[in-house]
């Protein structure tokens, strides 16, 4: 009788492990998918963001083809993803762009461009800045 006593209290033993095993291994891939979970939405925000800048810099270019001393630019224009705010300059565009998201996530480009002389105006871009805030 004694023997199967002690069996019975080293089987309980071993389940208890297993299953605290088996917990904190469940626990440990649910807090890693979490995470990539909030990785992806980073990103996401972050591409909606830089998409939105984008929008703006070629709704600039649109009307620089229309008229080539076109410099009013754009203030907090909506658009689905977000907000965007283009500048222009002489030789100069820059579009900056908020996403409507908890952290919000900002991106800005700058394109440096030339315009062709006669009509249609043709747009040249010289050079194109991505996030740089080199000011």
């Amino acid at each position: 009788m004694k023997t199967k006593a002690k069996n019975a209290g080293s089987v309980f033993m071993i389940t208890v492990f297993v299953i605290a095993f088996l917990s904190a291994v469940v626990g440990g891939i649910c807090h890693i998918n979490a995470q990539e979970i909030q990785l992806m939405r980073n990103q996401i925000w972050a591409a909606q963001a830089l998409a939105t800048a984008e929008a703006g810099l070629n709704e600039a270019m649109a009307e620089l083809r229309l008229d080539k001393n076109w410099s009013a630019g754009f203030h907090n224009k909506v658009l689905s993803s977000g907000l965007y705010t283009v500048v222009v300059g002489t030789d100069e565009i820059t579009a900056t762009a908020s996403v409507d998201s908890w952290p919000g996530y900002t991106a800005k480009i700058k394109a440096r461009f030339s315009v062709k002389e006669a009509s249609p105006y043709v747009i040249r871009i010289d050079s194109y800045e991505v996030n740089e805030y080199s000011e």
